[in-house]
């Protein structure tokens, strides 16, 4: 079975791009797997560099057109609105693993539950539920009344289709778009593809990929393996830290380890490695760190 890891980044995001990818080699396991990139904004230079570590780089596209006005120079989108279209972009493998930028691998399990999920159903998705997260949706309120119902699909969905789409959707936890894995000859992409051609005519390119792919699995049955949060841990909820075995786990008991590590809610420290913020370590201490990737190449 060839497996590809398909990732993407512009020229700012790129040393968290060669984070991941260092995460990523690390592993023994990843000795047969293909690496491809999608430039999305990357410079002549980095993309020279990264084909001459044998990875497949190719440019991102637009799946229809967009005018400037909506795009304002934001070449980086291309990393969003191109994942439907991996096996056009990256053809001849028999699953693909995309994993976002801003993630990387701490544990290789996650990668497997990822391609078992793929194998089972087509899809493999991570829901943004787990106990220790917060809210999913917000609701205001009139008195005892509740209006202005907000949740990612319902916003986004209001924007992109109508009220009846988004009211299907309000009440569904988002399926987290930076990571999931798909069989290569899943039924789910000729769909996916539909779908945010139609979602990019009205409604955000930024979301465009995560709307639809939730439309797909909720409204349209299509069938997806959802695995639990260390696969894609979204780090606006921070971790806790083992120092015994120096990695990341989640929580609270069992204290699982982190799969994938994704750095969400810290912009931040995204674009400065040396941004550190408080992590709580088992024995109850709290130290300052950072959730990027530590052991990448300089």
């Amino acid at each position: 079975m060839k497996t590809a890891i398909i990732t993407s980044a512009d020229s700012k995001y790129y040393p968290l791009l060669c984070e991941l990818l260092a995460s990523i080699k690390r592993h023994p396991q990843s000795a047969d797997m293909t690496i491809g990139i999608i430039n999305a904004g990357l410079t002549d230079q980095q993309v020279e560099t990264l084909k001459s570590q044998n990875h497949l780089v190719v440019d991102g596209i637009w799946p229809i057109p967009l005018s400037k006005r909506r795009l304002k120079g934001r070449d980086f989108l291309k990393a969003c609105i191109s994942r439907p279209f991996i096996p056009e972009l990256f053809p001849s493998f028999d699953f693909y693993i995309w994993l976002d930028a801003d993630t990387w691998v701490q544990d290789w399990s996650a990668i497997d539950l990822l391609l078992a999920g793929a194998k089972k159903t087509g899809l493999a998705v991570v829901p943004q539920v787990d106990r220790a997260y917060g809210k999913t949706m917000r609701i205001s309120w009139f008195g005892p009344i509740p209006y202005r119902p907000r949740s990612f699909y319902y916003s986004n969905a209001r924007k992109a289709f109508d009220f009846k789409t988004a009211r299907l959707l309000f009440p569904y936890p988002t399926i987290n778009a930076g990571v999931f894995a798909m069989a290569g000859n899943a039924p789910h992409w000729k769909r996916w593809q539909e779908l945010i051609r139609k979602a990019l005519k009205k409604g955000n390119v930024f979301t465009a990929e995560q709307l639809t792919m939730g439309m797909m699995i909720y409204l349209e049955n299509y069938p997806a393996e959802r695995l639990p949060a260390p696969c894609n841990w979204l780090c606006d909820t921070k971790p806790l830290y083992d120092p015994t075995q120096h990695r990341f786990i989640e929580p609270y008991l069992p204290h699982q380890p982190l799969g994938i590590l994704h750095l969400s809610g810290y912009d931040s420290m995204r674009s400065d490695k040396s941004v550190l913020t408080d992590i709580t370590f088992t024995d109850g201490t709290v130290h300052q760190m950072s959730l990027r990737y530590r052991e990448a190449a300089q």
